[in-house]
């Protein structure tokens, strides 16, 4: 197994999961985070090895966005989505007090297309955002990237993230919404 592939699995071993209740930090190698406090919500975002774990709080309610490794070891208990990290997805899922909605996109570019927008994220990512550049496996190697940008509004919460596979020159993007329901 390559250094990369210490770093990061690839993309087809990833799967993209969704929960309604928090998940232990410790099942997770964190390498960035933040918090988010908002008058009604708070949002904890975390960029992991395998892609992001985002969890949104508001009065003991909990929702969690994560993309993991497949063979990672993660609870049954309230998943209400989980897809294998292939092509795109699109989801709507009402919760409680709150509307889910997300889709993702796993695109593999041209080398010199890939290098353009992972120069882009990155570029983009120092300016805003929640932003982790991998150490790259040799000096000359483009690290990968994992990136969160988020909007946050009183009633709702916008999330995007960008990650990035240099050796397989792939991208995974997601875009999530969290409303308010009416």
């Amino acid at each position: 197994m390559s250094v990369f592939h210490s770093l990061r699995p690839r993309v087809s071993d990833l799967v993209f999961q969704f929960y309604g209740r928090p998940l232990h930090p410790e099942l997770f190698d964190i390498l960035a985070s933040r918090k988010i406090q908002r008058e009604h919500y708070q949002v904890s975002l975390r960029i992991t090895r395998t892609g992001h774990v985002i969890t949104w709080e508001s009065g003991g309610f909990f929702l969690t966005e994560v993309t993991a490794a497949a063979e990672q070891a993660l609870p049954e208990t309230r998943r209400l989505l989980s897809y294998h990290l292939r092509g795109e997805h699109t989801a709507t899922l009402p919760c409680q007090r709150v509307n889910y909605q997300m889709s993702f996109q796993v695109e593999t570019l041209p080398p010199e297309i890939f290098l353009h927008v992972h120069d882009e994220i990155l570029a983009d990512g120092g300016k805003r955002g929640l932003l982790h550049n991998f150490q790259p496996n040799h000096r000359l190697a483009v690290a990968p990237l994992g990136y969160i940008e988020v909007e946050a509004r009183p009633d709702c919460l916008f999330l995007s993230t960008f990650h990035t596979f240099p050796e397989e020159n792939t991208i995974v993007k997601s875009q999530s919404l969290i409303e308010k329901k009416v």
